[in-house]
């Protein structure tokens, strides 16, 4: 089973991130799950999404402790150490930043790959310059640096989960793909 934890602020597209993903996966003919977590304040509140993925039925009814891999889609949650509580050795930690993979200080038993997925957002009018809704634009560099996911799935999985402005998170999620920034370490 392959594990993904995502966070965010509300408004950034957490949950949609992780639905469009479960989706993708889906399209492999995998079983998936895919849900948030969150409390009762949303707007700009730390928010997180799992996503599970398997070649057979899941059961698991729980929050995802064991990440195989992260997304983190405000590069401030990075500066917490615990965001990477119980990330496998080996994980990609995928980062919305306009920084560098060597400017985020993680243990080197981990893969870091950045991107600059809101200045890609607001480019394609995805949100607000203020709020830049990112979610899908971090799909498209979770998939190039992965490999788990083919880029032609997650725009499929786009055009039939997103209800507006699908161009626009199409060439956005296509744009990520192909500027994403990676340095495996180990």
């Amino acid at each position: 089973m392959i594990e993904i934890r995502i966070h965010g602020r509300g408004g950034q597209g957490t949950v949609v991130a992780s639905k469009v993903m479960a989706s993708a996966f889906f399209k492999q003919g995998r079983w998936v799950q895919a849900f948030p977590s969150f409390g009762a304040e949303r707007r700009g509140a730390p928010v997180a999404a799992y996503t599970r993925v398997d070649e057979k039925e899941i059961t698991l009814r729980c929050s995802v402790r064991h990440p195989d891999h992260l997304i983190i889609l405000d590069q401030n949650l990075a500066k917490n150490p615990e965001i990477i509580q119980g990330l496998k050795e080996g994980g990609w930690i995928v980062i919305n930043s306009e920084k560098g993979p060597k400017d985020f200080s993680f243990p080197p038993r981990f893969h870091v790959a950045t991107i600059d997925a809101s200045g890609i957002a607001i480019r394609h009018g995805l949100g607000s310059k203020g709020s830049p809704i990112v979610s899908t634009v971090i799909l498209g560099a979770f998939a190039k640096v992965t490999g788990l996911l083919k880029i032609t799935d997650v725009l499929e999985a786009i055009r039939e989960n997103v209800p507006a402005h699908i161009r626009e998170n199409r060439a956005g999620a296509k744009e990520a793909y192909q500027k994403v920034r990676a340095v495996r370490f180990a």
